[in-house]
């Protein structure tokens, strides 16, 4: 039997364990950590439960799929719901929009909160579908980095539909060019923020991404987010993978241009392939010593980081949601901020995820579970320390004029989540939550490959790699992996 290690156990390592172990590999997973799930796991503050990293679950066939390439049915494992609502959108102006999950009662919602007319909206949401479709198969289902991807019949299609990607405008000057409307331009400028990126930047093939979220819908595990990982972390256990947890990774062996294993804790491990799931910036640094590194691909601006404010909250707030977005009064003015100046901006947006709204256990009776985020710069050196305290009062002060409520007196339990958290956490390269960021037209192309193009047998799977950060992003780098090696293996 064919043996292969895999470097890290986040949500795309976790994929691609099971993957291999499907097509008949020994599969060993080194972590650093004491547990599975990367960035995808969950941690307590007294009586509340938190999430810790991702808290938007769509697209959930493609955690199902790995059951049943496992042979097993999904449902006995892993129970979810779907949304009704899918996010709650509030302005300082007053302006509130619930975005709902049916097409219908949304596009009805912003014609009656935004006098947008429906037929406008409906018009963008399918023009957004179209590119998704046109695209699917080239960005997002194959290898970027393989000549043959571009003589598919798919790809072919796709690029006699070039012009209606709209590749040379930004996101925001698509939407506002099709929206108009101040508002809804800024809801849907937002979805630049799912990879890391600016919506003044990234190319406007990005209005696939609200289709995406739009035409699957969102979810909610009945256990939480963490029960993504924690469930496909036991199917790989039921498929023989093997686990070494508190256990880093030095090295990984090369040998006549040949991945060969690694070295973990001062042992070498024998391996024919190597997968790592840590980010391509310390895997080229730290495992890759003597291998010629890309620099242009690794030296990419790094998309935005986080800080996370996770709230014990002694009060239940009915106007809010699951997912729910307090907006900047000036989304330009942020994101120059984020991406130019390398700060915080003085009026952030703001997002609140509360799991207890569905999970009733992650928070005491007539309390809930708040996850703030603030999207902020990578780490750069900033004090940090400092930042939060300007930041967390900012925050407060916002929260309080959109409410019309002090949430200050009700915060029980805190925890606070910066940039170098997440790297020393998550080894993500100065914090960045997504890798590379999306930030120019050739971003796509510039992601490092699901494989070496100089050493044989080495893959490389998860957010900083292609076809990107994400669940669903993630989930799909395993199966390029995993069809790569098929084809090597032939």
């Amino acid at each position: 039997m064919k043996k292969a290690i895999v470097v890290g156990s986040g949500i795309g390592g976790l994929a691609t364990s099971i993957r291999l172990a499907c097509q008949g590999f020994q599969v060993t997973v080194f972590e650093a950590n004491a547990y599975p799930g990367g960035k995808l796991t969950a941690f307590s503050l007294g009586k509340y439960r938190f999430d810790a990293g991702p808290s938007l679950f769509t697209m959930p066939h493609f955690v199902s799929e790995l059951f049943e390439l496992a042979g097993e049915n999904p449902t006995e494992h892993f129970a979810y719901k779907k949304k009704e609502i899918a996010c709650q959108y509030f302005w300082e102006d007053g302006v509130q929009l619930t975005a709902y999950g049916d097409r219908n009662k949304l596009v009805n919602e912003i014609e009656k909160q935004l006098k947008v007319p429906s037929d406008t909206v409906l018009t963008y949401l399918e023009n957004a579908q179209k590119k998704y479709e046109r695209t699917q198969s080239l960005f997002l289902e194959q290898s970027l980095h393989k000549l043959s991807t571009y003589f598919s019949k798919d790809t072919l299609k796709g690029i006699l539909h070039y012009r209606s990607f709209e590749i040379g405008k930004s996101l925001h000057e698509v939407n506002q060019k099709h929206l108009k409307e101040p508002h809804l331009v800024q809801m849907y400028d937002r979805y630049a923020t799912y990879n890391g990126s600016s919506p003044f930047k990234t190319p406007g093939i990005m209005t696939l991404v609200q289709h995406l979220e739009q035409h699957y819908g969102t979810f909610i595990p009945y256990k939480g987010m963490e029960d993504i990982s924690q469930s496909i972390y036991q199917l790989a256990l039921r498929k023989g993978v093997r686990f070494h947890f508190n256990t880093t990774v030095s090295k990984i062996v090369i040998e006549n241009k040949k991945a060969k294993g690694v070295v973990a804790n001062d042992t070498v491990h024998d391996s024919d392939m190597v997968v790592s799931n840590m980010d391509i910036v310390p895997t080229y640094r730290k495992l890759l010593p003597n291998a010629k590194p890309p620099e242009k691909t690794l030296q990419q601006e790094r998309s935005s980081s986080a800080v996370i404010f996770y709230w014990g909250i002694q009060k239940t707030f009915k106007g809010l949601d699951l997912h729910n977005i307090f907006f900047s009064n000036n989304y330009k003015e942020e994101f120059d901020a984020i991406f130019n100046q390398k700060k915080l901006y003085k009026d952030p947006t703001i997002y609140i995820n509360i799991t207890s709204k569905d999970v009733h256990s992650d928070a005491p009776k007539n309390c809930e579970n708040w996850f703030v985020m603030i999207n902020t710069p990578h780490d750069n050196g900033q004090n940090w320390e400092a930042e939060v305290k300007i930041l967390k009062q900012q925050v407060l002060e916002k929260m309080k004029r959109i409410l019309g409520e002090d949430v200050a007196p009700f915060i029980e339990e805190e925890f606070i989540m910066t940039p170098p958290i997440i790297e020393q956490k998550t080894q993500s390269y100065k914090g960045a939550l997504y890798g590379a960021s999306s930030n120019n037209t050739m971003a796509a192309f510039l992601r490092h490959p699901n494989f070496s193009s100089s050493i044989s047998n080495l893959y490389f799977c998860g957010g900083s790699v292609h076809p990107g950060g994400g669940i669903p992003l993630c989930l799909l780098s395993a199966k390029i992996v995993s069809d790569l090696v098929k084809k090597d293996i032939k």
